[in-house]
């Protein structure tokens, strides 16, 4: 009996007004993290007030988009059933060399091959016109 294949679910930002340039850059292959004009502190995740000092003085910088692996996971059972044909795949905490911590997958790695500290790069998912994915590869 063949299994009808669910679709994966496409992001749903809270706040798309304020995270649009950040959509934008990616579907053009660039990270763009906050930063906060007043005390230089870039971070993430997009939030209207700076997190270090709470001004509201929030722009955007472009990211080199390297970083390490600071922990990760392999999955086995996804929590979602569209992900069921890609398992196993690896969850991770990347430290980017800016300073932030992102979560997302390794990809184009054997899941026997990702370790702590492992360099990565920004690579770029497109999921449709309007969104894609920022993962990350071994650098």
């Amino acid at each position: 009996m063949a299994t009808k294949q669910q679709s994966k679910p496409l992001p749903k930002p809270l706040n798309p007004k304020l995270t649009k340039p950040f959509w934008e850059a990616t579907k053009r292959g660039e990270l763009l993290l906050p930063l906060c004009k007043t005390c230089d502190s870039v971070f993430w995740y997009p939030r209207e007030d700076c997190p270090r000092c709470m001004s509201s003085d929030v722009g955007w910088t472009k990211s080199g988009g390297r970083g390490r692996v600071h922990t990760f996971t392999i999955v086995r059972q996804p929590a979602h059933p569209a992900f069921l044909q890609d398992v196993p795949y690896i969850w991770a905490i990347v430290q980017l060399d800016e300073g932030p911590r992102m979560i997302s997958n390794v990809i184009n790695c054997p899941v026997e091959n990702v370790h702590i500290d492992m360099p990565v790069k920004a690579i770029f998912e497109e999921l449709n016109s309007d969104f894609s994915l920022v993962k990350f590869e071994p650098a």
